[in-house]
């Protein structure tokens, strides 16, 4: 049996998730997806307010998924794995819709890392709600919400029938998670949910183009621009880098500095296959296990690797990848004569 696909859906409380989850719920061809809730607080409501059968919910009402309740998740899918529904092969997609007040990262390293749901259920990906009217307030009062944010694969907009979607957060939005595809039209936020529950990007598709000018901050940023401390860098290689050397240097950086590595994606050119590039994802010190694919998605072989971090230079990551360079290449054996 092929694992269940799982998409996480966050945002700050007031930013639509419920509403949103609903018109999911109703639309065409959502037969088969199942739905897990986590609320803040003893006594649960969300779960009276979305769109259910008893078959296809799981209620998480005990406190806060992202730092209270990892186990309970991990029991929560058990428990959705043996419904009948599943036991029939007929769940198709699972959104774990998070509290408003969640942090996203512990969520993902549950259904990342934890060896209970291997083989059962993979991530598909992250969907953050971010409200057109109070997004910006909320993002300068709520470093939650920033998080959110920066974790995404989809920023869907909400309340845009509201009002128009301001400038200054769309770039706020764009300097927190360039990554992130961002959607603003009404029927938009559904339609780019639905799109990540049934044909859930790779990692490398969402990589930009390292030449790109606009992705790279600003040596000097602007006094005026909100200062998050999270930054988005680009690491680029032209030459293959040595399997043993490029893990060594991932551990490293996750063990020393995991908490600040938000979202790392990336493919790398690997010197003993280099027809077969390797696309990694990780979250903060947990990493999936790296994947191989058939073969290049385009005619760039370089290794492009993005980190989402908080409070790190761009030139300190790229420093310790060069550290591990060197060592390969003082290492290497002298060429023999003819």
């Amino acid at each position: 049996m092929k694992a269940v696909p799982v998409t996480v859906l966050t945002g700050f409380l007031g930013s639509g998730k419920t509403t949103l989850l609903n018109r999911l719920l109703r639309a065409p061809g959502m037969h088969g997806t199942a739905v897990v809730i986590n609320e803040f607080g003893a006594v649960g409501l969300d779960h009276d307010l979305v769109d259910h059968t008893e078959e296809n919910m799981v209620l998480l009402a005990n406190g806060c998924i992202c730092c209270t309740i990892r186990g309970d998740l991990v029991e929560a899918f058990e428990r959705l794995a043996a419904t009948p529904a599943a036991q029939r092969g007929e769940l198709r997609h699972v959104v774990l819709e998070t509290t408003g007040l969640a942090d996203p990262a512990p969520i993902l390293h549950t259904l990342m890392g934890d060896p209970r749901l291997h083989g059962t259920w993979r991530l598909a990906g992250v969907a953050c709600t971010v409200d057109a009217c109070h997004g910006m307030a909320t993002l300068d009062q709520h470093p939650e919400a920033v998080k959110q944010a920066a974790v995404a694969d989809r920023l869907l907009l909400t309340k845009t029938d509201l009002q128009p979607v301001p400038e200054a957060l769309m770039q706020r939005l764009r300097d927190i998670n360039p990554l992130a595809e961002i959607r603003t039209d009404a029927g938009g936020a559904l339609s780019a949910l639905q799109a990540l529950l049934v044909r859930p990007a790779p990692a490398f598709t969402a990589l930009p183009d390292a030449g790109r000018s606009d992705f790279f901050p600003a040596s000097a940023p602007d006094a005026s621009r909100h200062d998050d401390r999270i930054r988005s860098h680009v690491i680029v290689r032209e030459q293959p880098l040595s399997r043993e050397g490029f893990f060594a240097w991932l551990d490293m950086i996750a063990k020393m500095r995991g908490d600040d590595l938000l979202r790392v994606k990336g493919i790398v050119h690997l010197d003993d296959d280099p027809e077969h590039p390797l696309v990694i994802h990780g979250v903060q010190h947990l990493f999936h296990p790296p994947e191989t694919l058939p073969r290049w998605p385009s005619d760039d072989r370089r290794t492009r690797i993005v980190f989402i971090t908080r409070g790190i230079d761009a030139e300190d990551i790229d420093a310790t990848l060069s550290v591990f360079e060197r060592r390969r290449t003082r290492r290497a054996p002298a060429p023999q004569p003819d």
